[in-house]
């Protein structure tokens, strides 16, 4: 399967979930964020009063390393707002796109400590942190974007539907050996997937940067 048909699919996917959870409720400033995923509901008695808890798919722990060496982890971004993707450095198709469009993010909400941007590579074995800190000094990053290396196995489990709602795997007939989604994903403070959007797409970014604002204002 294609790159762009992976793309398709994780837009579909996040489509889906929103209608499934909201009914389709059309987006508006007073409308919040639907959040996406499954979700269980748990009964459980609090002083003799039966209490319904629901729990909603979060982002699995992790334990990665940033372009400066340094340990990432859910601690690391707990009560951060981000907005994660997948890409590998030596990517000839979409990356480059994806990575210009991520910048106009990272540019926008580079004052607001409350903002990051966070890349994992789908090539950890050569993208190694002074490889991905190379090409963020080429890209123009700024401070708030980190880059991620680490096990290809818990990359790729973390791109898929346990984690971002998002794709990656290793595949010798894709461009640049690795087939992945050019997927956004925007996670809350609380580690929930609130959206899924076409990385590839320029007319996405005013539409993310809106509602990373949603979610500042609002929650």
């Amino acid at each position: 399967m294609s790159t762009y048909s992976r793309i398709g699919i994780v837009v579909a996917l996040s489509s889906f979930l929103a209608c499934q959870f909201i009914a389709c409720t059309l987006s508006s400033p007073s409308v919040p964020l639907p959040i996406l995923g499954e979700r269980d509901i748990k009964e459980r008695i609090n002083d003799g009063v039966k209490v319904i808890d629901t729990l909603y798919h979060t982002i699995p722990d992790f334990t990665l390393l940033d372009q400066d060496s340094s340990m990432v982890s859910k601690k690391t971004l707990k009560g951060k707002i981000y907005l994660a993707d997948f890409f590998f450095t030596r990517c000839p198709t979409i990356c480059p796109i994806t990575s210009r469009n991520l910048l106009k993010v990272a540019k926008h909400f580079a004052d607001d400590p409350r903002i990051l941007i966070v890349s994992h590579t789908v090539d950890p074995k050569y993208d190694r942190p002074y490889v991905l800190k190379h090409y963020a000094a080429e890209l123009g990053a700024p401070s708030n974007w980190l880059f991620l290396n680490g096990p290809k196995t818990e990359l790729y489990k973390l791109a898929g539907a346990d984690g971002y709602f998002s794709f990656a795997q290793e595949d010798p007939n894709a461009p640049g050996g690795f087939d992945h989604s050019g997927a956004f994903t925007l996670v809350d403070t609380t580690f929930r997937v609130r959206a899924v959007y076409d990385g590839t797409k320029t007319d996405s970014i005013p539409k993310i940067i809106a509602d990373i604002q949603l979610l500042l204002d609002k929650g």
